[in-house]
């Protein structure tokens, strides 16, 4: 089980620089029938449903979402595979179990407001738009946040896009009421977590760089305090900070 990062085929349209924020949109939802549209929903069926996911919502948003649009040209051929893969710059696009794992720990319903820290393809960033969410996303790459953005946008999906440093978080929007992150610190950046709205709930990988991590469920308790459960090992790529 592997991470989230990027690549994509279509041109940005913009540019992106550290610190920047935009917003991909065109009003349109994303279309259903396409040239892979069977093993997109095979896909879902022996590998998400199989697996014992049940969210109904998400189920519908992993059959929709051209997942192949995230990949690189060469790739889109394995893009509804089993596994993770490269889009550039040492990132990946996760396996599509994990999109699924994480994105129904978040327990969240449409019209909420989530965080994605780790915009890579903008994959995931479909996938919770797709739900009815309204997503802000950071990507610290900004040639991978200017690719999501352009992805994102062609296939119409409105998701607020940043190029920055995730581990602060988007102060102004806070707070969230889910925030997931898709690459993997040693400690959880508290910044993320005083952005989580009382209730909410935060989907992160934990753990040391080039080892195996615990995918964490945080919620906050009625004192204050982090409730965690375990959601298994994962192995995703390290948490980049600007200054790195």
């Amino acid at each position: 089980m592997t991470s989230e990062a990027t690549a994509t085929t279509l041109e940005s349209t913009t540019t992106s620089t550290l610190g920047s924020t935009t917003t991909a949109t065109t009003g349109q939802s994303s279309p259903t029938a396409d040239e892979l549209s069977e093993e997109r929903l095979s896909m879902v069926e022996n590998q998400i449903s199989a697996r014992q996911i049940q969210d109904p919502l998400l189920l519908e948003a992993m059959k929709a979402v051209p997942r192949h649009r995230f990949v690189p040209d060469d790739l889109q051929k394995y893009a509804y595979e089993d596994h993770p893969l490269p889009i550039g710059f040492g990132q990946t696009i996760s396996q599509p179990y994990i999109v699924a794992l994480m994105t129904e720990a978040l327990a969240v319903a449409p019209g909420e407001k989530v965080l994605e820290i780790g915009t890579g393809s903008g994959y995931q960033a479909a996938v919770l738009a797709e739900m009815g969410l309204t997503v802000y996303t950071i990507e610290i790459i900004p040639e991978l946040a200017t690719r999501a953005e352009s992805v994102l946008g062609h296939l119409g999906y409105r998701v607020m896009t940043r190029a920055a440093d995730g581990y602060f978080g988007w102060e102004e929007e806070a707070p969230f009421d889910a925030i997931i992150v898709t690459a993997a610190p040693d400690h959880v950046p508290k910044p993320l977590v005083d952005q989580l709205a009382p209730g909410g709930v935060m989907v992160i990988p934990v753990g040391p760089i080039g080892a195996v991590q615990t995918l964490w469920k945080f919620s906050p308790g009625a004192d204050g305090e982090l409730l965690a459960e375990s959601l298994g090992w994962v192995s995703f790529v390290p948490f980049t900070r600007a200054e790195e």
